[in-house]
Formats: structure tokens, C-alpha cells, sequence
């Protein structure tokens, strides 16, 4: 086996010796163990912050129950479903990253035992899935910990079929041109891959200096592609979801080659990272659900990367949300990166966590956002949420001008999110094509027409506009953001701009100014609701949940007539979609004029104040 590994690197190398190094030139690595994000005796800080904090002690018991619970189950099996192999690879990084840190904090053999066990039982696949490689990624970082952090303590034998499998079923695949796609891509895909093959290339550096050289070089010039979407305030265009997926892996691979290399190469200077903390913490309302567009679910849930970032930034009042996730989620112990939220945050005096100051959050970029809201600290307070961008972002949904609300402690404007890849997959489901005429706009939560935003003749958004912030204020009384939608519907109007506002910190307004083309165009006004509603048939519905009260009336036209629409499935492979209900009216729009349309949102007893609706141009010039 020795012979074979040696006969490999001397395959490879001739392809790396001689390349020039940008990065690296001076690196090296020392021959010692463990040196992936906590090196040796670093376990003692964390003891000591577990003996002094009731908080970090309970997250720290939840690894050691779920290691424990880890031991008696069955070895993982390659099993792919559908075209994936992602969910045993992802439980592979759960399992060895759970065992190992239960092992290096508690030196229990009963960790070390079943840990050594599934690190060759994953070694023995025949293949990590290179077709998708994220499966290949995800599982060469789970392998790569446990054999860095327990390399002392694993027999030689264990050693070099783990190392050999890092080898052959990690790094050599994403030397291929047929699986490597992802170091030319800015979304999800390039930080991950680079992230987990990086990681493979770190831990067994001392068996391949000049490959893992290239490895790390290769990953740090191409990773720069998702970090400048960050740019230029910290929006992460794919969402709520998948920020939890990429930015967390970014940070991993940060602060790997930070422990390992002594530098983090200029890549946090370099994009506006630090910044996308804030974005993350405003994207949950004060009902604990995500603003959740693109491919994302509604709920919310445990960052570790968040704690990371905030330590970097120097603000711990960006932790906020993930504090009452440490104290009161009942699901981090399925969270597979939960240890490192004890290297990055269990030095952290939570005590000191305070609400944010700023009620509005609002950030430009690929998919622009603004975030606000009426308290940080009230249970009843109003969120609202709004969105920009372009449908042609990756795991984009035709959601441009869409928007989410709580008040009272319900979410009464709702975003569906996402359908399970392989229930669409699985039926021939055209799901990745972003072409304007594919298929995956026929799905009902991927389009326009299903999302609480507008649609003009019944036609799809156009894949190829961008909706781009115009303004926002911060003002209290006036929270607002105004986006410019024209791209989005550029075949059937001349503009159409949309503007939202917290007033008074009482209600909301939503405003949409249109001015159409030289043919006349109907306008659908929609939203989506999970409560009941009721029509009174005077241009207002009455939406009734768990006994609250919320009122929507159309101010401007007049006379609009309010109806509702089902959301059940229009097709085979549509998702259900229980509690839930379409409110809306139509607008006709008539040839070269334009129309305004008012609509306030407001929770029961909240007072109208008719002198705060004006022409969009004049909503921030008071």
C-alpha cells in the first residue's frame, strides 16, 4: 500500500515541482499533530471556559451525549440518493468531528475506538462520488480532522489507509478537469470543494509538501471568486440557507490556513466578509423564521462561523440571535460543524451580547436586501424584509420585489423557499437549467407568479434583469427601501419601482409606481399568507392566526378587488403547500400612463397615518 501511495505522488509531482508559487513560496507546515483549527493543548482554554460558563458547559455536554449516542450506530454506507451521496458525507464530518473533539477533550478510548472505525470504513469506499463533488468534499474534511486530530493516537496501519484514501478519493479527483468546474464558479460549490480538498491537502502535508502546496495555492487564488460576492456590504446572493453552507466553509478554510500557514494571504482584506455577519443576524424576524428566498427553508437555527466572524469584527452584539439559539434550540446537536463553535466562540463572555442599535439593515450587491425592523428585543415587534436581484443568481427563484412580515409574533407575508432537489430530480424535472424557457419556472416556488411580488399579463420575470437598491432610510418613524424592478419586467413595462416602509413603527406600506409601454398591460398585486382570510369586498381582507388580526386594504386604485387564489400543486412534481393562500388583486395599466399602488399591512389597532403616502421619489427627502 506504501508503495502504491509513493508510486502516486511520483506520478503527480511532475506536474507541481516546478510550478511557480504566488502564496507560498516561504510556507511551511511543521511535521507535528494536530494542526487543523485547534492545535495541541489548545483543549485547555476551552475547559477552562466550559468550568466557568453554564452555556458553553451545556453545548459542550451536547457533543459529548451525541458522541456517545454516535457510538452505537451502524458504520455509514455508500448509498447515494438520487445523484448524491451528500447526506452520508455530511453525517461522516457530523460523526468524526463529534468523536474526535469528545475524544481530545475527554482522552475516553471509547471516542477513539468507533472513531478509527468509521474513518476506515469510509476509507474503504470505493469512491467519495467525484460526479458530485461535493460529496468528495464535504467527506475529505470530515476524514482529513480525524486523522489530523488523532493522528497520535491511530495505529500506523490506520494511518496509511486513511492517509491513502485522503489521497486517491479526495485530492487526486479534483486534479481532473472532468469534476474540478467548481474552481471557476462564485457561488457555494467553489468554497466548499476548495475548502474540503484544502483541508485533505493540510493534513497530510508532510507525505506531499509540493502538492499540497499547489492544492492551497490553487485554493486560495480561486476562492476569491464567492468571497468577492460579499462585495460591497456583505450580502450573500444565494440566501439565508446556503450562506449557512458556503460562508461556514469559507471560514473554515480561513482560519485553517491562519492555524497552519501563519496567514490568512489577504483574503479577508481583500473582500467585504466581515461585514456579511450583519446581513446574516438581520435576516431572521422577530418571529425566529429566516427571510428564507431562493432555495432556502423557513426556519432558523445555530451559526458557528457567526461567532468567528464577530470576534473578527469586533462585535459581539452581532451575536444576538445566535445567543438564544445556544440557550433554547433543541437541534445543535445535528449540526455537523457544532464543535467549532467551542475553537471560535467558548472564550466569548455571552453576558455581554447586547441587541443591535440599528433598526435597518440594507445592503447592495447581486441580490440587494433591506432588513428592518420596529425592536430587536419585542417578541410582537415588525420585520419586514425585501429583495432585489435577478433570477439568474445561483439557486435563485423569480422573487425579485418579493418580501416577508411578522407582526404579533406571526409571519403573516410568507416565501414558500424550497422544494427537495430530488422530488423535482426524480421526475425529470429540468431543475438546473437557468435558461428563461426552462423548466425549472414552472415549478410553482420558483416562480413569480407564487411569490408576493408582481407579475404583468401573467408572464414569467425575465432571467437576464437585476433589480438594484435605490434608497433606503433608517429613519424610525419611516423605516424604507425602495428597489428599481424595470429590468425584471422590461418586456411588457417602461418602469416599475417598489418601495416598502415600517411607518410609525405601526404598520406597513407597500408602494409600486409603474409607467407602462405603448400597449396596455394587466398588473397582479400578490402575496402569500399562511392565515386564514376573509374578503370584505371594499378594496380590504381581513387575515385572522392563532387569534391575531391583520388588515390589508388598498388604498390606491380604488375599487380594487381583492381575491385569493389556492396554492396546491399545478403539476406532478409541485411540493404541497398546507396553510398557506394567495392574496391579490389586478391593476390595469393603461397604454403610456402610469399608476401608483398603496397598500398598507396593518396588525390590529395600528392607526393609519394617511400623510406618510407619497410619490416614492419623495419618501426620503423629508
Amino acid at each position: 500500500m506504501r508503495k502504491f501511495y509513493s508510486f502516486f505522488l511520483l506520478l503527480l509531482l511532475p506536474f507541481f515541482t516546478n510550478a511557480q508559487l504566488k502564496y507560498l513560496q516561504n510556507v511551511n507546515v511543521s511535521s507535528s499533530h494536530p494542526r487543523l483549527l485547534l492545535g495541541p493543548g489548545e483543549e485547555q482554554a476551552i475547559r477552562n471556559s466550559i468550568a466557568t460558563n453554564k452555556i458553553w458547559q451545556r453545548v459542550h455536554q451536547t457533543i459529548l451525549n451525541e458522541s456517545d449516542r454516535i457510538i452505537s450506530l451502524p458504520p455509514l454506507e455508500r448509498k447515494l440518493i438520487g445523484r448524491r451521496l451528500l447526506d452520508k458525507s455530511r453525517e461522516c464530518i457530523r460523526r468524526i468531528f463529534f468523536l474526535s473533539y469528545s475524544y481530545r477533550m475527554t482522552h475516553d478510548a471509547k471516542y477513539l475506538k468507533k472513531v478509527e472505525a468509521e474513518l476506515l470504513n469510509i476509507a474503504a469506499f470505493s469512491d467519495w462520488h467525484p460526479d458530485h463533488f461535493l460529496d468528495v468534499a464535504e467527506m475529505t474534511l470530515g476524514v482529513s480532522i480525524g486523522y489530523d486530530w488523532l493522528y497520535n493516537d491511530l495505529s500506523k496501519s490506520s494511518r496509511d489507509l486513511i492517509r491513502e484514501a485522503i489521497l486517491k478519493k479526495g485530492i487526486q479527483p479534483s486534479l481532473d478537469t472532468k469534476y474540478n468546474s467548481w474552481l471557476r464558479v462564485t457561488h457555494n460549490w467553489n468554497q466548499v470543494c476548495n475548502t474540503g480538498v484544502s483541508f485533505g491537502a493540510l493534513a497530510t502535508y508532510e507525505d506531499h509538501p509540493d502538492l499540497s502546496k499547489q492544492i492551497i495555492e490553487r485554493a486560495i487564488e480561486s476562492i476569491q471568486l464567492p468571497m468577492g460576492d460579499y462585495n460591497p456590504d456583505g450580502v450573500y446572493p444565494e440566501g439565508y440557507g446556503y450562506w449557512g453552507y458556503g460562508t461556514s466553509f469559507n471560514v473554515l478554510f480561513l482560519n485553517a490556513i491562519e492555524k497552519a500557514l501563519g496567514s490568512d494571504f489577504g483574503l479577508i482584506q481583500s473582500s467585504k466578509l466581515l461585514k456579511t455577519a450583519g446581513f446574516m443576524e438581520n435576516m431572521t424576524g422577530n418571529t425566529g423564521k429566516c427571510f428564507n428566498y431562493s432555495d432556502c427553508g423557513s426556519g432558523s437555527d445555530l451559526n458557528p462561523a457567526m461567532f468567528w466572524l464577530a470576534k473578527r469584527a469586533n462585535n459581539l452584539s452581532l451575536l444576538y440571535s445566535e445567543k438564544r439559539y445556544l440557550t433554547g434550540s433543541k437541534r445543535i446537536s445535528q449540526d455537523r460543524l457544532l464543535p467549532a463553535i467551542m475553537i471560535w466562540g467558548s472564550d466569548i463572555d455571552l453576558d455581554n451580547i447586547k441587541a443591535p442599535s440599528q433598526l435597518l439593515w440594507a445592503g447592495k450587491g447581486k441580490n440587494p436586501v433591506v432588513l428592518m425592523r420596529s425592536s430587536w428585543s419585542d417578541p410582537n415587534a415588525i420585520y419586514v424584509a425585501i429583495k432585489g436581484g435577478s433570477p439568474s443568481i445561483n439557486h435563485a427563484h423569480m422573487d425579485i420585489g418579493s418580501f416577508v412580515m411578522d407582526a404579533n409574533g406571526e409571519r403573516w407575508v410568507m416565501d414558500f423557499g424550497s422544494q427537495d432537489y430530488e422530488s423535482l430530480e426524480s421526475k425529470g424535472v429540468d431543475l438546473w437549467n437557468m435558461k428563461q424557457e426552462s423548466q425549472r419556472w414552472q415549478v410553482l416556488r420558483y416562480n413569480n407568479f407564487h411569490h408576493s411580488t408582481l407579475a404583468f399579463d401573467h408572464e414569467l420575470q425575465l432571467v437576464k434583469g437585476h433589480a438594484p437598491l435605490m434608497d433606503y432610510s433608517a429613519n424610525p418613524s419611516f423605516l424604507n427601501g425602495i428597489f428599481d424592478l424595470t429590468q425584471v419586467y422590461s418586456n411588457k413595462i417602461n418602469s416599475a419601482h417598489r418601495g416598502i416602509a415600517i411607518v410609525d413603527q405601526k404598520y406597513v406600506m407597500v408602494r409600486d409606481e409603474i409607467e407602462a409601454k405603448d400597449q396596455a398591460t394587466t398588473m397582479r398585486w400578490n402575496l402569500v399568507t399562511p392565515a386564514d382570510v376573509k374578503l370584505n369586498g371594499n378594496g380590504t381582507a381581513l387575515l385572522t392566526q392563532n387569534g391575531k388580526k391583520l388588515l390589508l386594504k388598498v388604498i390606491e386604485p380604488a375599487n380594487a378587488q381583492i381575491t385569493t387564489t389556492p396554492t396546491t400543486p399545478l403539476h406532478d412534481y409541485d411540493s404541497p403547500n398546507p396553510g398557506s393562500i394567495m392574496v391579490g388583486f389586478d391593476v390595469k395599466v393603461a397604454a403610456n400612463s402610469k399608476c401608483a399602488v398603496t397598500v398598507l399591512l396593518l396588525p390590529e389597532d395600528a392607526k393609519e397615518n394617511s400623510a406618510q403616502i407619497e410619490d416614492l421619489k419623495n419618501w426620503n427627502r423629508k
